[in-house]
């Protein structure tokens, strides 16, 4: 199975399973004798831990992180940074039942087909465990991006039919991190905790949507082709298991407006509106990029399926163990990890042009 790195000047692979030892990640291109805060680390890892969400899965690991090396006096060396994180609450007796079965919408079917072996145990390398690494690589991103004042913020903007209205006067991006939900809208954050209380009960599951913002961003990152900034961004937030969309600007809004109405014009101060999302020809332009990552419900739920095992007979099954009703409220630390990552490559890039 290969394909586990992402990056170009800044390359991450993850490696481990869901129900094995550990899980982590090994960062290789970070610039050398940069002071790393490990606290902000751990900061990071326990807004997505399973269990630190009452809406998540009642999966408790506490995601307490270990550094094996790139480290020294507190500073990066330059050389390939590996932390990992060891997996200490797995019931993997909970998966015995249907571990001949394939779980409607997981990747059990295709990965047993491609590769004749698959892991049964929480998903393996197919689990959502897995972005515990990414959020480890996304956390150092983060700092280093900092520097430059560059900030990345994302937020749940819509559960199922509850969607937040940025006209709304409830409305306020800053104060998203007050709720369980990261969700700039209290009221809101209310209606959703009442909905996902009932799934829960009904061991049933939704989807949703979430919206990042990166701040402060320089104009010229990016390429017009092949490597435009929102098609890494499409590819980095596709690359997650559960996402089923991507959208940057008005996305898919674009389609009902003129030309007239839709253009960011210009004037001395700057551009007039932001409706392209902070990107044009697939270079940034120095506005706040903005974007939206739809979500589908947790396929994990414990409502009788059809399903078929791996003999191709067919079966009724009832998942056991513990998952999210929702997977937003853990992911939007994920999708911010991601964007990070994202960013500070194609920031190395520019940086790395720039004449002596």
């Amino acid at each position: 199975m290969g394909n586990n790195s992402f990056g170009k000047l800044l390359k991450i692979t993850t490696f481990g399973e869901s129900h094995g030892p550990a899980i982590g990640v090994t960062i290789d291109g970070l610039s050398p004798n940069f002071p790393l805060d490990i606290d902000k680390i751990q900061k990071e890892m326990n807004r997505r831990r399973p269990g630190g969400n009452k809406f998540g899965t009642k999966r408790n690991e506490k995601d307490q992180i270990k550094i094996l090396s790139g480290i020294y006096e507190g500073k990066v060396t330059g050389t390939p940074l590996t932390i990992i994180i060891e997996n200490n609450n797995q019931l993997s007796n909970d998966y015995n039942d249907i571990s001949k079965a394939f779980r409607p919408s997981h990747a059990d079917y295709t990965l047993f087909n491609k590769y004749k072996i698959r892991d049964p145990r929480g998903g393996g390398r197919a689990s959502g465990r897995e972005t515990a690494s990414r959020v480890i690589a996304g956390a150092i991103a983060k700092q280093y991006l900092e520097t430059d004042n560059i900030i990345i913020e994302a937020g749940t903007i819509q559960i199922g039919n509850i969607k937040v209205d940025s006209t709304s006067k409830t409305y306020n991006w800053d104060k998203r991190n007050t709720n369980d939900f990261y969700c700039p809208d209290e009221e809101k954050s209310l209606e959703m905790e009442t909905l996902l209380n009932e799934l829960r009960n009904q061991g049933d599951s939704i989807g949703g949507i979430i919206e990042c913002k990166i701040k402060n961003l320089p104009c010229g990152l990016g390429e017009p082709t092949f490597n435009k900034f929102e098609a890494q961004l499409a590819k980095a937030m596709l690359s997650l298991g559960a996402v089923r969309g991507f959208e940057i600007g008005l996305g898919f809004d674009s389609a009902k407006y003129k030309g007239s109405e839709f253009n960011d014009q210009m004037d001395k101060n700057g551009f007039l509106s932001n409706n392209n999302g902070g990107v044009l020809g697939g270079v940034t332009t120095a506005q706040e990029v903005v974007f939206r990552v739809a979500f589908k419900p947790t396929p994990s739920i414990s409502i009788p399926q059809r399903t078929l095992d791996i003999e191709n007979n067919e079966k009724i099954i009832q998942i056991k163990g513990r998952h999210d009703p929702c997977i937003c409220p853990r992911a939007v630390v994920v999708v911010e990890a991601m964007a990070a990552l994202v960013t500070l490559d194609f920031n190395m890039e520019k940086n790395s042009r720039r004449p002596f």
